[in-house]
């Protein structure tokens, strides 16, 4: 017997146990999207009775039926980003998702439109 065989981390409140990597059959990263934070996802349609989702992708799109970002989901859930992303990637195949990527960073206001906003603003 392992001295740490009486000391359990989790009591009867918490509920059945399951570990992260068994909600994703052990996958850690999504194949079709990047899905970073700040990613919105937006459920396509109802889920129909027929359709088996796990419990976790079920409530993602009652929670998408306005959008919603992938760090919104994860705090939800109360689930890693990481498997959020995964749970996402199996949505987005099934497209029962959409998702808004952020813009690059290279896309934005040039120097010039800056420079004659301010010019604006000391204008006034």
């Amino acid at each position: 017997m392992t001295p740490f065989a009486e000391e359990a981390w989790y009591d009867d409140e918490a509920g059945p146990l399951v570990r992260p990597y068994a909600m994703t059959s052990g996958r850690t990263e999504p194949v079709r999207g990047r899905f970073d934070l700040i990613t919105l996802v937006i459920a396509r349609a109802a889920v129909a009775p027929s359709l088996a989702l796990p419990p976790e992708q079920t409530r993602i799109l009652a929670l998408c039926r306005g959008p919603l970002s992938v760090a919104e989901i994860a705090a939800h859930l109360k689930l890693p980003a990481g498997t959020v992303r995964v749970l996402l990637d199996d949505l987005l195949a099934a497209e029962l998702i959409e998702t808004r990527e952020p813009p690059p960073p290279t896309v934005g206001p040039t120097e010039e439109l800056l420079e004659a906003v301010l010019a604006g603003l000391r204008a006034l």
